[in-house]
């Protein structure tokens, strides 16, 4: 016993413990044989111990591209991008090599412009001019490519623009298109989405995203979009669930942050919006009108009043129109709405579509710049109008006693309960004034307005999948159930 106890006490006892520096040293090393599965377990260890250092990251991002695993390495790239050391040029070369064997030649040229941009004398630079040439001048193939890109990227910026103002029918248009030529290109089919669902065609929406789901799991945007159509038809049980799922995902890239954070600021969530919004806004995000007006949103609602105010400043230089729709506003007002924006009521009213014009018609005269629309050349040089719409034109003018004059009170019915008009409520003006244009070619008289309106409101909740009974809406136009009744027939008529 004595003998063994000498023995302990002479020999030393070493524990071993591993560090990243270890696993990325035996990393390297595989790598360097080639053998790139076992670099990618090693360097995964790594990256377990020490998360944050930029160069085990870069290192089995390059693993993962000799792998074929491009998108992994992209991933990996932009996180230490916009985590871990912006200013790390490499990452743009390899993300511009990556994005070229993806066939994504705009994000190639991008990133390759950027590498050059920052570090023109570099270690790659010869090697990024030379993938800059083949981009750009050799290959006439790379060269459509790099045009295609360019058109999906304008197009998109298109399809936003026109459901931000509320132009759904021609938004569902170009966006049909998108989805047809690109079919994985799953921000086209997002925003498709949303244009069904904003134009009251909810079914239609949620089909969308269950595809997207379905080719494309995890997809945060469609994630996103569900929970927003479930905030606005009130489904307070699957918004509670979705919201656990959605507040356990941490994004890396920059364009799915911002979309976590400006929907959990649309349903109210303002806590976790701002820890979202305020971190990009802390790394330089470069964003647009939507992005401050959230950021103001939801630093106001958590508290920080004065960051709010400063925000606010940058939300009405890039979209004056905001102006009143402050959070601190007394009326407490969620935006202006479209009556009050001039450029989406000139949209409308330059619309391929005849129920888009009357809408837009409709906004004119409920607006605070009726007078100034309606005296502008824009009115006036407008050779889209028919008789009908010129007619009504003619009403709001004058008063002048028109059949557009019952279309025009029934609107109205709907403004005493649906106003400011926002992309929701949209859905329900463009649908009266599409079944106003079908009645009109049928001479249908539309006496009983408050009957006509409490049966087009009904029909519009219950295409929305919203609960509402036909005693509601009877009670809130002082009707029937019996008259709510027979007009949702008529109505429903008209729509099939």
């Amino acid at each position: 016993m004595k003998e063994a106890k000498a023995r302990i006490q002479k020999g030393k006892l070493l524990t071993f413990v591993p560090t990243g520096e270890y696993y990325f040293t035996k990393g390297l090393k595989a790598y360097h044989r080639r053998d790139f599965i076992k670099a990618k377990k090693y360097l995964g260890r790594a990256i377990q111990l020490e998360p944050g250092e930029p160069m085990i990251t870069c290192q089995l991002a390059i693993v993962s591209t000799e792998l074929g695993e491009f998108e992994n390495s992209n991933r990996l790239l932009h996180h230490i991008l916009e985590e871990l050391d912006p200013e790390m040029a490499e990452c743009h070369y390899l993300l511009a090599n990556n994005y070229a064997h993806l066939g994504f030649f705009k994000d190639a040229y991008h990133h390759a412009k950027l590498y050059l941009d920052i570090d023109p004398e570099g270690d790659f630079a010869e090697d990024t001019e030379d993938l800059l040439e083949l981009l750009t001048l050799e290959s006439d193939e790379f060269e459509d490519e790099l045009y295609e890109q360019d058109d999906l990227i304008i197009k998109q910026e298109q399809a936003r623009e026109l459901l931000e103002s509320g132009y759904f029918p021609k938004a569902i248009e170009l966006l049909k298109d998108v989805v047809k030529e690109y079919p994985e290109y799953w921000s086209a089919y997002n925003n498709l989405a949303l244009a069904y669902f904003y134009l009251g065609k909810v079914e239609k929406a949620e089909t969308i995203l269950d595809e997207v789901l379905e080719r494309n799991p995890g997809n945060l945007h469609a994630l996103c979009n569900r929970l927003v159509f479930a905030h606005y038809q009130g489904q307070s049980s699957d918004v509670t669930d979705m919201l656990q799922t959605l507040k356990k995902i941490q994004p890396l890239l920059s364009e799915h942050q911002f979309k976590l954070g400006a929907t959990f600021a649309l349903v109210g969530e303002y806590e976790h919006a701002y820890v979202w919004l305020k971190k990009l806004y802390k790394h330089g995000f470069d964003g647009d009108g939507p992005f401050y007006y959230w950021l103001a949103h939801s630093a106001f609602y958590i508290g920080y009043e004065n960051f709010a105010k400063s925000i606010w400043k940058k939300v009405l230089e890039i979209t004056p129109e905001k102006e009143g729709s402050e959070p601190w506003n007394d009326e407490k007002t969620p935006e202006n709405g479209f009556e009050d924006n001039k450029g989406s009521i000139f949209l409308k009213l330059d619309s391929g579509y005849m129920e888009e014009r009357l809408f837009g018609l409709f906004l004119t005269s409920v607006s605070s710049k009726k007078e100034e629309i309606l005296s502008s050349k824009k009115l006036f040089q407008n050779q889209k109008f028919t008789p009908l719409e010129k007619e009504y034109i003619s009403f709001i003018r004058s008063g002048k006693p028109s059949f557009t004059e019952d279309a025009q009170e029934i609107a109205e019915l709907f403004y005493e309960n649906h106003h400011p008009i926002g992309m929701v409520e949209a859905g329900l003006y463009l649908m009266w004034f599409s079944l106003f244009i079908e009645m009109s070619k049928a001479e249908v008289s539309l006496k009983n307005k408050r009957a006509w309106a409490g049966a087009v409101e009904y029909m519009w909740h219950k295409l929305r999948t919203e609960k509402v009974s036909q005693q509601e809406v009877a009670n809130r136009y002082g009707l029937s159930t019996a008259t709510i009744a027979k007009y949702v027939k008529i109505v429903n008529t008209y729509l099939n």
